[in-house]
């Protein structure tokens, strides 16, 4: 796709926003939507400006950032690493990966009584939840991408003499970014998701905790503005992700 393609696609999916934002204030404006449940963008726009005023809105939005990125850290770092060890060891595809696809399918929600059980609520049981359920994705993909290293590359590894580390290092982990990349990136969301759960679970801070405080408040505006905040935070991190991806992967395209 060329620069004016994709010039063209953006500037239509920005059209596309600012007719949703004026449907929706002409709606509100129109009482067609209860202003109660259903602020327009005005009155969203001004709780916004307010928050940021007093400072409020940008110390939730450092909080739930700083929980979300090192809770997709903690996940990457274990995810990737454990994802490699069994991706390029036989015996630990045949006695391990079975364990990952039974704890897979159980939602982090299910395990936010135990954490908070043996946590308390704190930040660390807020990015242990996020931790795990970031996990999985990162993990499978992982493991898929090194245990479905083409088998010539394997034949030219050995012929090579190359040691196990360096197998992982020039062959392995090449081939296995695509998936790992894409695992990152899907993990991340999920970190987006659940940093929300636990700070509204714990109330300790952070944007999940403002919508909820807003919630009981019914204080409309606060909770919209809270989450427009959270539609940019996913926004940004996804279009910064995907520039690593197009960098780390820019290989494949010579």
């Amino acid at each position: 796709m060329t620069l004016l393609h994709r010039s063209l696609w953006f500037l239509a999916s920005l059209a596309l926003l600012v007719g949703l934002i004026w449907g929706w204030q002409i709606l509100a404006d129109a009482r067609v939507l209860p202003r109660a449940f259903f602020p327009g963008p005005d009155l969203t726009w001004r709780a916004l400006k307010r928050g940021v005023a007093n400072g409020s809105l940008l110390s939730d939005t450092l909080t739930t950032l700083r929980r979300m990125a090192l809770g997709w850290a903690l996940a990457s770092l274990i995810g990737v690493a454990l994802g490699a060890f069994v991706g390029t060891s036989a015996w630990a595809r045949v006695w391990i990966a079975p364990m990952f696809e039974a704890l897979r399918p159980l939602p982090a929600s299910a395990i936010a009584p135990v954490a908070m059980l043996f946590l308390g609520l704190t930040d660390t049981m807020i990015l242990t939840l996020i931790a795990f359920g970031a996990l999985w994705p990162m993990l499978l993909t992982t493991v898929h991408g090194f245990s479905n290293i083409h088998v010539r590359r394997r034949e030219v590894a050995t012929s090579l003499g190359l040691s196990r580390s360096a197998f992982i290092t020039k062959i392995a982990l090449p081939g296995a970014l695509p998936d790992i990349m894409g695992g990152l990136r899907l993990g991340l969301t999920i970190a987006l998701i659940l940093v929300v759960v636990g700070e509204m679970v714990t109330v300790q801070g952070g944007l999940g905790a403002r919508i909820l405080l807003a919630a009981r408040a019914f204080n409309a505006p606060e909770i919209f503005a809270g989450i427009a905040v959270l539609g940019v935070i996913g926004l940004l991190t996804n279009a910064v992700l995907s520039l690593v991806e197009t960098y780390a992967l820019r290989w494949q395209r010579r």
